[in-house]
């Protein structure tokens, strides 16, 4: 990939948040991207949890808590009194790792209303950083995070009125409302078609601001061929030929249904072994190890190596893993229930839509045919991916956007520089 032409001494701010691990994921992205083929560009990630510590009440609740402990068990048990303070997006992610979706729902308008009750002290707060002397100012600020983006904006105006601000959307499409998009002037960059039209349809936006890219923000390895000491199946103890699935719930660790799962590929009687991506999950890996067929990986960040050696993809119909898989031409089975959390509801549609993949209701029950589904009709399965899917380059057309934004900035502060300066004369 030749370099993209750059500008010199642009600087951008990215915010994001660790709750799950896709924001991480496309700031890094967008961040490696910049740092390799901008090196005029300067780029400060933000985290945005970490700056709202100082209201945050989980964080404040915790720490008075952790404090006390940490006082009692300083003398009695010194290793334990490391205990440090949650934050909210802990909780989050702690619900993640043991596989509890069950009424995640009600987090979305909780927080919602946390943000909306405590508005007045957050955007006061994020106007002050920008204010502050010590803070070099951002010719661009970019959010990867939901909810936030009305009051992120809202202190960027109050601070610096004349920065733009994009947001770049993480999921496949909204779940409004108040989640991606809101009324206000800023750049929306979308990652699928439904998103795109949902803020064309919002009337939020002025159209020339709202921009397609050809999917969803992924790391650099899924560019990059295998490295020379990528894993390969014999290494793994997986065979050569049979059909492999890779199985992943996030970062956080798989689904308690993942020994289910296994059963029920077992019982197809197709030979299918699996790549279980256990991620933090250590209690999961050390349970999966040495089952015939199966080879648990703990957290890695060379996912695509592994992505290489499957057949197909089962897991939570999470935007990240989703794109992924079908980058890596894997077809996706996934599940789709009052379970499955609200943001990522419209995803399973898609695949459905786009023919790429089974949805399924259960995951404990309905596994094993829909993995016989997608290995017979497997060659179905890819010709759509490729049909229906377009080539994921969007990490690259989202840094050329940003590029084009931060051009068109830097020619109207030229043009009033040199208004002022006739005006003077």
């Amino acid at each position: 990939m030749p370099p993209l032409p750059g500008m010199p001494d642009a600087r951008l701010e990215i915010f994001y948040f660790d709750a799950g691990g896709g924001h991480r994921n496309a700031m890094t992205a967008l961040t490696r991207l910049i740092e390799k083929e901008k090196p005029g560009w300067q780029v400060t990630p933000v985290d945005l949890q970490a700056l709202l510590e100082p209201i945050d009440p989980v964080y404040k609740l915790t720490r008075r808590v952790t404090g006390s402990l940490k006082r009692l068990l300083r003398p009695v048990a010194p290793s334990l009194s490391a205990i440090e303070p949650w934050q909210a997006q802990d909780i989050y992610n702690s619900a993640l790792k043991r596989g509890v979706t069950t009424g995640m729902g009600a987090i979305l308008p909780v927080l919602q209303r946390f943000i909306a009750r405590y508005a007045t002290e957050i955007e006061p707060l994020l106007a002050k950083r920008w204010k502050d002397p010590a803070t070099p100012r951002p010719d661009l600020v970019v959010s990867v995070i939901p909810n936030f983006n009305w009051v992120l904006y809202g202190a960027l105006r109050r601070a610096l009125p004349n920065v733009p601000y994009a947001t770049v959307i993480t999921d496949f499409a909204d779940c409004p409302p108040h989640f991606w998009m809101e009324d206000q002037d800023q750049i929306m960059i979308c990652g699928t078609d439904l998103a795109y039209r949902q803020a064309i349809t919002s009337g939020f936006y002025k159209p020339q601001d709202i921009h397609l890219v050809s999917g969803m923000i992924l790391k650099d390895n899924f560019y990059a061929p295998a490295p020379a000491d990528a894993p390969t199946r014999d290494q793994l103890g997986l065979s050569r030929d049979g059909p492999v699935a890779l199985i992943m719930f996030g970062g956080n660790g798989a689904s308690s249904a993942t020994n289910n799962i296994l059963a029920q590929l077992d019982k197809t009687g197709l030979g299918i072994e699996s790549i279980v991506m256990c991620g933090r999950n250590a209690a999961l890996q050390k349970s999966l190890e040495g089952r015939p067929g199966c080879k648990p990986v703990g957290f890695v960040n060379n996912v695509a190596d592994y992505m290489r050696l499957a057949d197909f993809f089962i897991g939570k119909p999470g935007p990240g893993s989703v794109a992924e898989a079908l980058h890596m031409g894997l077809p996706v089975i996934v599940e789709k229930n009052t379970n499955t959390m609200p943001q990522e509801r419209p995803n399973p549609d898609w695949v459905a839509d786009k023919g790429v993949g089974v949805v399924i209701s259960s995951f404990r029950k309905d596994t094993g045919a829909a993995a016989r589904q997608v290995l017979v009709n497997l060659k179905h399965y890819r010709d759509n991916i490729r049909s229906n899917v377009p080539e994921n380059r969007a990490v690259y057309e989202t840094v050329a956007i940003f590029e084009r934004y931060l051009m068109k900035a830097d020619r109207h502060m030229v043009a009033s520089a040199q208004a002022t300066s006739a005006a003077d004369t």
